[in-house]
């Protein structure tokens, strides 16, 4: 059974950055999803295994990056110039599909989760 451990969350005021930061031991491929009140959980960014090829959700594109130091087991989300609506539980996620191109969004590619971390902007 794989842990995954999520840190870095907390309160910031709008246009701030956050560093949210999971730790997984093993072989697996890593994705960030975020869950607001009342909403559907939701993809944001996820990394290949090798740290080669990145994906990310439209609303992250360009404020948010993704890496991961295998030799730490640790993926990070970097995420800058923060909004409101960013406002949501963070999760990390794994998956032992190791392929370079799979359904990155879809909840049911993952096989392990952590238990989330808040994040919270102020305007």
């Amino acid at each position: 059974q794989v842990q995954l451990v999520e840190s870095g969350g907390g309160l910031v005021q709008a246009g701030g950055s956050l560093r949210l930061s999971c730790t997984a031991s093993g072989r697996y491929s890593m994705g960030w999803f975020r869950q607001a009140p009342g909403k559907d959980r939701e993809f944001v960014a996820a990394i290949h295994w090798t740290g080669s090829n990145t994906y990310f959700a439209d609303s992250a594109k360009g404020r948010f990056t993704i890496s991961r130091v295998n030799a730490k087991n640790t993926v990070y989300l970097q995420m800058n110039s923060l909004k409101p609506e960013d406002t949501a539980v963070y999760y990390c996620a794994a998956t032992s599909n190791l392929r370079a191109v799979i359904p990155w969004a879809k909840l049911e590619e993952y096989d392990y989760w952590g238990q989330g971390t808040q994040v919270t902007v102020s305007s």
